[in-house]
């Protein structure tokens, strides 16, 4: 008879009958087991833990019997494997065993060792195989972790590393057009003060933080495509002709395409690139309007335009606060957003020129281009 086994497996052996419970504790011990004996169903549930390797549970006991004792081990959530030790056994009982989870049988009283030792060690194997199974669980949830926490570092480093280049050619692309500016007096500060516009509306018409951000950036660029039109066309002393208004048509399209290979200024290169456009479909350079437009674009619009009438320029008279509004009035609906206007001149209205300029700030020559 072959006696070999996993001579660390502990089993704890359950049966009221004191006789019984003795024997099948030596038995187990001959075979080289750890065995621990209790008499009944409420001491086993007080002793077992998870360093036993088999419960060996007989089904009749009076304090609790083995089927109270299986519902308490399976509420606790133990995945120790169950042999019940039964003298008589029924059908009804073995269905009852199997849909509770019990892993095996064995029939009291024990005649036949071999038979015993072969579905202990069975029934050790599969509590090997079980703890394997856990081991190797944990091991993959601790790499998954590690891995994870590997990861999220990695992404960090990449977001500030993409937040970092982000700012810089943000930066880059600031320097660029300030020094347009800087070279054309009679749009220098144009850019500050659309931006100081477009986010005072914005404000006010209650864009969330993540709108605001990308409205202020496309305000920000909005003219980076004049960077590519010949100054002396910006800086023209009189009226333009139609080959040169032609050209400085183009200055949203290329500043989109300017802005399109960056990657993370996609809404902000659609406003820059329809910010000329009309809300009755009639401006340039696509001819969309209405519902096509998104609302960020027609704020800028009504920003960008209102500085556009309020700014100096050596071949017209620029406007003064009050003329500015009766023309967004007078326009709105057609050229411009109803709503919009409606904001933005109530503002204007409510805190006067001086405010928004000061919001605004002076252009780069020191002056202040808004006009009462």
């Amino acid at each position: 008879m072959s006696v070999e086994h996993d001579k660390t497996a502990k089993i704890i052996v359950a049966d009221d009958d004191s006789l019984v419970c003795n024997a099948v504790v030596q038995i187990l011990e001959m075979f080289g087991y750890q065995a621990v004996g209790v008499l009944g169903g409420r001491e086993l549930l007080q002793k077992v833990d998870d360093s036993f390797d088999v419960v060996l549970l007989d089904i009749h006991m009076p304090d609790l019997n083995g089927f109270e004792a299986i519902e308490e081990l399976n509420r606790r959530g133990s995945d120790i494997p169950i042999v019940l030790l039964t003298g008589s056994g029924s059908m009804a009982d073995a269905v009852r065993a199997i849909n509770m989870g019990v892993y095996d049988f064995l029939c009291k009283p024990i005649e036949d060792l071999e038979i015993f030792n072969v579905k202990i060690r069975r029934a050790v194997e599969k509590r090997n195989y079980v703890l394997q199974e856990r081991r190797y669980k944990h091991a993959l949830e601790d790499d998954v972790r590690r891995k994870t926490l590997q990861l999220e570092e990695q992404n960090k480093l990449l977001r500030a590393y993409s937040d970092s280049l982000e700012n810089a050619t943000v930066q880059l692309m600031s320097s660029l057009q300030r020094a347009m500016e800087e070279k054309d007096c009679y749009t220098a500060g144009h850019t500050m003060r659309v931006t100081s516009y477009a986010y005072m509306l914005g404000t006010a018409m209650g864009l969330d933080s993540q709108d605001l951000i990308v409205l202020k950036r496309a305000a920000q660029f909005h003219d980076i495509g004049k960077l590519v039109i010949d100054l002396s066309c910006i800086q023209k002393n009189g009226p333009l002709s139609e080959e040169e208004r032609q050209l400085i048509n183009e200055h949203p399209g290329v500043g989109a395409n300017i802005i399109k290979p960056l990657g993370f200024m996609e809404r902000e290169q659609f406003i820059i690139r329809h910010h000329h456009e009309r809300v009755d479909g009639g401006g340039y350079p696509d001819g969309i309007g209405g519902q096509d437009l998104d609302q960020l674009t027609k704020i800028l619009t009504v920003a960008d335009s209102y500085d556009a009438m309020t700014s100096f320029r050596n071949y017209r008279r620029n406007k003064n606060m009050g003329e500015a509004i009766e023309e967004l009035n007078r326009c709105a609906g057609s050229q411009f957003d109803n709503d919009i206007v409606a904001v933005f001149t109530d503002q204007l209205t409510k805190f006067g020129p001086q405010y928004l300029a000061v919001s605004a700030g002076s252009d780069q020559f020191g002056r202040n281009n808004i006009v009462n």
